[in-house]
């Protein structure tokens, strides 16, 4: 299996940011880490050899993204505002320094954008906001409010609340959305979300789920049984839905 590192000095970040990139060919595959994780973490969990058969077999590319979750969400001493303005830079960083090189390493048409925990949100969220870029969504065990405190996680953004927020927010903008163009795109998406029947963010994404239904757009919503929030679940998942 094909395995290479980069990494280079993001303008949008102002900051240099390290990926890992699996296999040769096929559908490329952003994989956004856990909360303040590191682009090394899915291979360290096993998810790598996990999907080995399709990567060798030249379905699936991976690229293994870096977080930035530590300088945005959960940069505790920043201003609210400051954290959800950071998300939008690390955004950018997405679309126009990640997404161009992934074309260049692989010029297949279809992008997945996937995720566990933390990076679910990030996975589901980006392939929202920009479907006209994914073709298909995996998200494992997220949390797609994090303005809502939910037992012991907190409000990320301690009460403040902009347009940025509310627009990075899926439970949020999902229910209100009425562009017939821009519901066309998101009703071309394969979207699985996956949630543990004891996971604390259990009724966000059931919620989430009805969202979407009420807007004609299709998903696989799957309730597993237990918590199922952590590596040896995501594991199973990803062998059934990526």
């Amino acid at each position: 299996m094909n395995r290479t590192y980069h990494a280079w000095h993001s303008p949008n970040l102002g900051r240099t940011l390290e990926l890992l990139v699996f296999g040769h060919s096929g559908a490329r595959v952003l994989i956004f880490p856990t909360r303040a994780g590191r682009f090394y973490d899915y291979e360290n969990w096993g998810m790598i050899e996990a999907l080995r058969p399709k990567i060798e077999q030249g379905q699936l590319q991976l690229f293994c993204l870096d977080s930035v979750d530590a300088s945005s969400f959960y940069c505790d001493w920043c201003a609210p505002a400051d954290r959800i303005a950071y998300h939008l830079r690390y955004e950018a960083y997405l679309l126009h320094e990640v997404l161009p090189f992934t074309q260049l390493v692989n010029p297949h048409t279809a992008l997945i954008s996937h995720g566990c925990s933390m990076g679910a949100f990030h996975a589901l969220n980006f392939g929202l906001r920009h479907p006209q870029h994914v073709a298909k969504i995996v998200a494992l065990s997220g949390r797609y409010d994090l303005t809502q405190p939910v037992g012991d996680f907190r409000d990320l953004f301690d009460g403040y609340y902009s347009e940025d927020i509310y627009f990075n927010t899926p439970s949020h903008y999902v229910p209100n959305l009425q562009d017939a163009a821009y519901l066309v795109y998101l009703r071309g998406l394969d979207i699985t979300i996956i949630i543990g029947e004891a996971d604390p963010f259990l009724e966000n994404n059931q919620q989430l789920s009805q969202a979407l239904w009420d807007k004609g757009i299709w998903h696989n919503f799957q309730i597993w049984s237990g918590r199922s929030h952590k590596p040896r679940h995501w594991v199973k998942m990803v062998h059934l839905y990526l």
